[in-house]
């Protein structure tokens, strides 16, 4: 079983920069390939970005040069730098966790980011 936490949420200006961060329970956290979804109003959940346990990432064209992800394994914790923020990133920001192969997975509870002047 794994909880997951986010952090660091809120309210930014157009141009500005925020930094989630995701903080897990339990074991194995470095054998989880981690995820950022996200989720703006009337529209559905879409992923953003992940990371494997090897450290290679993913990225969505829509944030590709803004966004970093990045994990600490001795932390439990996987961080999402978000720069250049623009109105449209504004969503709900999931952390997700899921180990390779399996059908089962791990979300947290969110985390609200605007961006708004």
């Amino acid at each position: 079983q794994v909880q997951l936490v986010e952090s660091g949420g809120g309210l930014v200006q157009p141009g500005g920069s925020l930094r989630l961060s995701c903080a897990a329970s339990g074991r194995d956290f470095n054998s989880y390939t981690m995820a950022w979804y996200r989720q703006a109003p009337g529209k559905q959940r879409e992923l953003v970005t992940t990371i494997t346990s090897g450290g290679n990432t993913y990225y969505a064209d829509a944030v590709k040069g803004r966004f970093t992800i990045s994990r600490d394994n001795a932390e439990n914790t996987v961080y999402l730098q978000m720069n250049m923020l623009k109105p449209d990133d504004t969503a709900v920001y999931y952390c997700h966790a899921q180990l390779p192969g399996a059908d089962w997975w791990y979300w947290g509870q969110g985390a609200q980011v605007t961006v708004s002047s």
